[in-house]
């Protein structure tokens, strides 16, 4: 195949957060695979990697809204004047030739996530600001435009396919592929024995300690309230270490309300999640909404037993009694807990042959696309 020029388009080049991670992998791929590619972006955070030349639009305005509308429309100017071979979007833009969908569709968002709030003036006050916002209004705009106009729309799990065809029932599942992110296997594998117990030293627990694990950005969102909530009806040898997130101050002090805030550490942001992962007994993400959690695989590929709920993406490599129906059920979740903790450990965690996953498939998938664009394809 003759070398092409792509354009993958997303407002942050980063790697730090798990979609912009993504968007920087695929266009490293892409360049490995003899591909030049220019990643058109707002603002660029990283060096690039070689091949891939950033192309650095901006993104103005005081609101929200009029950032977003900015980008999509800078984006659409650069995508036309590159004349590229093909195009691959990430996030908000208004027209490309490939599309993941990597968050799922907005109105299933607002319908699942809103029951992360307690019923009450907190949640409806919630639900009528995100009712009301003119960032939401435009990025539902662009979502259909991009429903009704994207050649190949992408999703990352089965779950958000099928959330994207309840959001747009126009959209044919069986033409929407789905490709799966995939964890490090390299990086992210069981530790052994030694390693382990030297890693639970560092982090000073104790023998007869169970740890459970979570890790998010949102703590609501991702079902920190029901967790500790279920943490208060564990024995007292349970304890939680929770990576990352943001205002841990109102968690500590509601750790505080239910009795267990000398069994719950917030570490912050955390470099080593490998070491995170080593440390704990069970990985538990009672998240009320996740297209498909990349730290689910990650603990999976660690050999941690893992909790999560079925709103999640990645809840299609857990077996059905580690799933959570009802994140919002503390009581339900401590006993889930406590029975996978009781039960044999996992085995060895292999990527099952079923699922389609990582860069590999994202790049079948391009050159296969421009194959066809060739006449080259066999039919």
């Amino acid at each position: 195949m003759n070398t092409a020029r792509i354009a993958v388009m997303m407002p942050r080049f980063s790697r730090y957060g798990g979609a912009e991670g993504f968007g920087w992998r695929l266009a490293k791929a892409l360049a490995e695979a003899g591909h030049q590619v220019d990643f058109i972006c707002a603002r660029a955070e990283v060096e690039p990697p070689p091949g891939v030349h950033p192309v650095v639009v901006g993104r103005f305005g005081p609101f929200k809204w009029l950032k977003v509308l900015w980008y999509a429309l800078a984006a659409e100017r650069a995508r036309k004047k590159g004349g590229y071979d093909l195009s691959v979007g990430l996030g908000k833009t208004f027209y490309q030739d490939v599309f993941r969908q990597g968050g799922g569709p907005l109105p299933v968002f607002w319908r699942l996530s809103r029951r992360a709030w307690p019923r009450g003036p907190r949640r409806a006050l919630k639900m009528l600001r995100r009712r009301l916002s003119p960032a939401n209004w435009v990025s539902w705009w662009i979502e259909r435009i991009q429903a009704r106009t994207t050649p190949v729309i992408v999703a990352n799990s089965e779950r958000t396919r099928q959330w994207m065809v309840e959001a747009h029932p126009f959209l044919r599942p069986e033409v929407m592929p789905v490709i799966y992110n995939r964890p490090d296997l390299g990086r992210f594998h069981a530790a052994d024995p030694v390693e382990r117990a030297e890693i639970r030293s560092a982090a000073g627990i104790k023998d007869a300690q169970v740890v459970l694990l979570t890790a998010g950005t949102n703590f609501m969102l991702k079902g920190l309230r029901g967790l500790l909530q279920a943490l208060a009806l564990l024995p007292e040898r349970y304890v939680l270490h929770v990576a990352g997130g943001r205002g841990a101050g109102r968690w500590q002090a509601y750790a505080r309300k239910l009795g267990v805030a000398d069994r719950v550490r917030f570490l912050g942001r955390v470099e080593d999640m490998r070491s995170f992962y080593a440390s704990g007994d069970v990985f538990v993400l009672p998240t009320f909404y996740d297209a498909c959690s990349n730290a689910v695989m990650e603990a999976l590929a660690m050999g941690v037993r893992t909790v999560s709920s079925s709103s999640n993406g990645s809840c299609a490599f857990l077996p059905p009694e580690n799933l959570l129906e009802d994140p919002s059920d503390p009581k339900a979740m401590a006993l889930r807990i406590a029975a996978v903790i009781s039960a044999p450990a996992p085995p060895p965690f292999q990527w099952p042959d079923w699922a389609a996953s990582g860069m590999d498939a994202w790049v079948d998938l391009v050159e296969k696309l421009l194959r066809e664009r060739e006449g080259t394809e066999p039919a």
